[in-house]
């Protein structure tokens, strides 16, 4: 099995629409459309080996947050001794499309229990995200 993909601030690489093991011609053309970026501009690798997040890329910006990463010498957001900080600040803007507002939880759970057993998690992690109906007072707990 190919390695599971997981960015630095705890997005979950291996899940995204666009990352290019998941990425349709459906989803490209989807993508593209919406976007104005060409089709064969939508991929990605996932935020390792030197790569970012394409939507970054696309736009000919850096991500501050892998910047960061690198200066500190942390693998992850939650190696660092200045865990959480403002880049991982939860955002309004976009939460019901991007998975920006599960990377602190994300990384807390990489922190109690291990990056590869997360990773077991993630995908029922995404999908109450986007799924499941707030209740005051529950958050994400199961029913």
């Amino acid at each position: 099995m190919k390695k599971k993909i997981v960015a630095p601030c705890g997005i979950d690489c291996f899940n995204c629409e666009v990352y290019e093991d998941n990425l349709t011609e459906e989803a490209k053309t989807g993508i593209s459309e919406r976007t104005k970026i060409p089709k064969e501009k939508i991929s990605c690798k996932g935020c390792i080996d030197g790569n970012q997040c394409s939507f970054i890329e696309i736009q000919g910006k850096k991500c501050k947050t892998l910047e960061c990463i690198k200066d500190k010498g942390v693998d992850y957001c939650f190696q660092c001794n200045d865990f959480p900080c403002s880049f991982l600040m939860p955002l309004a803007d976009g939460a019901s499309k991007f998975p920006q507002n599960i990377k602190l939880y994300n990384l807390c759970q990489m922190k109690k229990i291990g990056v590869e057993a997360w990773s077991e998690q993630a995908n029922e992690i995404r999908r109450t995200y986007f799924t499941k109906k707030i209740k005051i007072g529950e958050g994400g707990s199961e029913e």
